[in-house]
């Protein structure tokens, strides 16, 4: 009788998984087949940034943008004052949904401290700004 309970829930389990698996990779074959005509599908999402830091700068880049369109990026300190500021055209690229925008800025990194400032975008097109991306600011001393 045990046997035949192990068998029962290992079925049941293994209809769970496959269950739960199916959404996750129809969701995934979706978003592999989406084409070039639906960016502005993708670009309804709110645009999003994020950083990292190469060859001593602090680099911010996002995506959900217009494609095409003209990107406003500043790093403020948390005061309001700007630390550095660009206008940028968002493109594709290969891992960024929507257009991307991908920015080295004048800021030294990495930045040893809290989180002194942050970064927003603006798309001009749609007039919305990203949320904002708390980072450090610092000067370097050399």
């Amino acid at each position: 009788m045990s046997r035949t309970i192990r068998t029962l829930l290992g079925v049941t389990a293994a209809a769970g998984i496959v269950a739960l698996g199916v959404p996750a990779l129809s969701a995934a074959a979706n978003a592999s087949t989406m084409s070039a005509g639906t960016f502005d599908e993708v670009r309804q999402d709110r645009p999003f940034l994020f950083n990292y830091t190469f060859n001593g700068h602090l680099k911010v880049a996002g995506g959900n943008f217009t494609m095409g369109g003209r990107v406003f990026l500043t790093v403020k300190y948390n005061s309001g004052r700007a630390a550095f500021s660009k206008w940028q055209i968002a493109r594709p690229h290969s891992i960024t949904p929507g257009g991307a925008i991908y920015v080295d800025t004048t800021i030294a990194a990495p930045c040893a401290g809290s989180k002194n400032g942050y970064a927003r975008a603006y798309d001009e097109a749609t007039n919305r700004w990203s949320a904002r991306l708390p980072v450090s600011i610092c000067q370097r001393i050399d």
